[in-house]
């Protein structure tokens, strides 16, 4: 992965590439936690290794569980009991800032929560005051943000708390996730604005069945995990489907055909939506046993989407839709500003500097595609930012991708598959 700026690789031709991605994210950070505190050694199989990832893992490992390397790609997730007297480094992962608290409070003794600079202003208040709602002693000195400390007694009572999960559904799967151990176990009433990203919550609550978890999602807004003990997983972890999509972009890009192997024909994750936004933009997707093969060989035009449940595909979304034919409204996610950056301030400022006419809306984005020049494309230490440019630098030479490593966050690999995709693999080494 490179680590000075890269001259993201133009496209001179039409694409026709397969490109085999690796595990989910969402999914190998969710399994991570269950198996943590299942009962037994869990296995999972091919699961993403990415700086969000390893972090999850290290983080378990400093409460107490083994999470360990076996036959090259699986991890043995063996548990332990919680220990206290902890720091979790949370980077920039908002499932580990998120997800591990709610495990921590079964702790004896403090654990401290910390992360990168821009990790401190992600919002953390409504799962914050959960926790304390269900019996659990936190100091943040009124932050509502990291840093902070969890202080454990090795139990949590539970029972049922009222959250505020517009800003994120990871809230909600965060108390889920732990909630089979607490004593009355958990019930979560969401009082707010729809709940963004709603996909990812019934990820949480798949993944938790596999695990043998009792868990009630039949009322709307409503979700209870009742107390009990989780049996060990045995899991071969999904492709990232929201890492394939500027891959899958690059076809209508290009003019050209990509197929991504191993699509699921059933899933949680909320990238699948990205087969349905390159249909309304004029691509043939077509899902086969064997995986997803986009194909656009007569351009593509600009659409009015909403993306409040696939808000992540924002980024790529966007690309494309500055070299659409046609304007563009993207519409149901002001949610976005809390994520590693203000994805919509950052898009509006990036796309408009290459020359794209981009208007920030109050959930949203209008963009009418204008001529673009090439340019330096800052990513704001966010790993979507850097899979957006790059697709832009396919159609404009020239562009130049500030800090691409940050994409190790969930695709250290993705400078080398985008030159394999191209047929250029000596362009993973050009820098600026």
């Amino acid at each position: 992965m490179l680590s000075a700026d890269w001259t993201s690789p133009a496209a001179d031709r039409p694409i026709d590439a397969t490109v085999a991605l690796p595990g989910s994210k969402s999914l190998t950070n969710r399994f991570l936690v269950l198996a943590a505190r299942a009962g037994g050694v869990s296995r999972l199989r091919a699961p993403l290794r990415s700086r969000d990832t390893l972090l999850m893992a290290e983080a378990l490992r400093r409460l107490g569980a083994h999470v360990e390397d076996v036959d090259g790609d699986d991890w043995l997730v063996t548990p332990g009991e919680i220990s206290g007297e902890a720091s979790i480094d949370c980077g920039l992962a908002g499932t580990v800032m998120r997800f591990v608290p709610p495990l921590a409070a079964m702790a004896r003794g403090a654990v401290h929560f910390d992360g990168d600079p821009h990790a401190r202003t992600r919002p953390m208040g409504p799962a914050l005051a959960a926790l304390r709602t269900l019996g659990v002693d936190i100091d943040d000195d009124g932050r509502g943000a990291l840093p902070f400390t969890i202080r454990g007694t090795g139990r949590v009572r539970g029972g049922s708390v009222t959250i505020d999960a517009s800003a994120s559904s990871q809230f909600i799967s965060a108390l889920l996730l732990s909630g089979a151990h607490y004593d009355d176990g958990v019930t979560i009433h969401h009082d707010g604005k729809p709940v963004p990203s709603q996909p990812h919550i019934e990820m949480t609550v798949e993944a938790l069945r596999d695990a043998g978890a009792d868990v009630d999602d039949s009322d709307a807004n409503t979700w209870r995990v009742e107390p009990g003990p989780l049996n060990p997983l045995d899991v071969q972890v999904e492709p990232d489907l929201s890492n394939a999509a500027p891959f899958l972009a690059a076809a209508l890009v290009t003019k050209g055909r990509v197929t991504v192997p191993g699509w699921p024909q059933h899933t949680t994750q909320a990238g699948d939506d990205i087969r349905d936004v390159l249909d309304e933009m004029g691509a043939d997707v077509h899902l086969a046993r064997d995986g997803l093969t986009v194909s656009a060989p007569d351009g593509f035009s600009g659409v009015d989407l909403d993306l409040h449940d696939a808000s992540e595909l924002t980024p790529v979304v966007a690309a494309l839709a500055a070299l659409a034919e046609g304007p563009t409204i993207i519409r149901g996610v002001a949610h976005i500003r809390g994520h590693e950056t203000d994805r919509l301030a950052a898009l509006a400022q990036e796309l408009g500097a290459l020359g794209a006419d981009v208007t920030e809306t109050e959930d949203g984005l209008h963009i009418i595609p204008r001529p673009l020049s090439p340019t330096v494309f800052h990513t704001y230490a966010d790993h979507r930012m850097v899979m957006a440019g790059a697709l832009i630098g396919l159609a404009v030479p020239g562009v130049v991708i500030e800090d691409p490593g940050t994409v190790a966050k969930t695709l250290p690999t993705f400078t080398r598959l985008w030159a394999d995709m191209l047929g250029e693999r000596a362009a993973e080494g050009r820098s600026a």
